[in-house]
């Protein structure tokens, strides 16, 4: 499944209906997982920054009924302050501190060497965070994840009216062959086959599902910047039908990642 990003393998499992569980310090192997009730557990293996090692000297440590704080973790679990760092940034410490930023604030806490200059971390200075937004979240979650289960970006951008016009990928199916139609979404996998005459296969994500661009030669060269430097693009076409799989035949191309500068998403590319 390499072809596939973590990303849309987890969107797709769950439009199935299966229930996708975070990555958590309690309860995550270093593979992701089938919990008893059929739900997926991400694994720590897409925590970035997270070694292999740390996680086995992780679970190793980790009491039969888990951590009862983060402090006791810490204690226990025996990583580094960068460890704790991608854990805290991947939200794997949410279940004991509720969320990113006062996880960070606990890690601080208990060890108040690693507060910055003249910073000094007392614990009872502050008790608790205000919860970052739900853009932070998902920021954070690409950012340190790759992937998200949050509501998808796209979704935020179409609630803010920044996709005016921009069908989803759930109502192409709705669209007759010919028609004009606008699309937008996260650039997933971009591919130019040798044996394809120069044609650009695109894969974009949105809120409900994949769209599948063809970019012809002359198109790609004409709007190279914004087909190859594009995270989050926006595509007006023609749509096209062969049985039940459907694309769109890109003729404009707008590269939107200015709308969500901050998310930091790539692309899976193949020659």
């Amino acid at each position: 499944m390499g072809f596939y990003s973590p990303s849309q393998l987890v969107q797709d499992v769950r439009r199935h209906g299966v229930e996708v569980r975070p990555v958590d310090i309690n309860c995550s192997a270093w593979d992701c997982t089938l919990e008893e009730d059929g739900a997926l557990r991400l694994g720590f293996r897409l925590v970035k920054g997270l070694s292999r090692r740390s996680a086995d000297r992780l679970m190793q440590s980790r009491p039969a009924l888990g951590f009862p704080s983060v402090a006791a973790a810490q204690r226990q679990g025996q990583l580094a302050r960068n460890d704790w760092d991608a854990l805290a940034a991947a939200g794997a410490l949410n279940s004991l501190g509720g969320h990113r930023y006062q996880a960070r604030w606990e890690l601080l806490a208990a060890n108040p060497e690693l507060a910055l200059g003249d910073a000094r971390v007392a614990e009872n200075q502050v008790r608790w965070l205000p919860a970052p937004d739900e853009q932070a979240d998902l920021e954070e979650d690409f950012r340190h994840l790759g992937l998200s289960l949050g509501r998808h970006p796209l979704a935020l951008l179409r609630e803010r009216g920044e996709l005016a016009g921009c069908l989803r990928a759930e109502q192409l199916s709705q669209c007759r062959p010919g028609q004009l139609v606008r699309v937008a979404g996260v650039v997933t996998n971009r591919q130019r086959p040798g044996t394809a005459s120069g044609v650009t296969f695109v894969t974009l994500e949105d809120e409900s599902g994949q769209i599948n661009l063809i970019v012809w030669r002359d198109t790609a060269r004409a709007q190279r910047q914004a087909l190859l430097g594009a995270r989050l693009l926006k595509v007006s076409g023609v749509l096209e039908r062969e049985g039940a799989v459907i694309h769109v035949v890109a003729g404009r191309l707008t590269d939107i990642t200015g709308q969500w500068q901050a998310l930091s998403l790539r692309s899976r590319d193949f020659h």
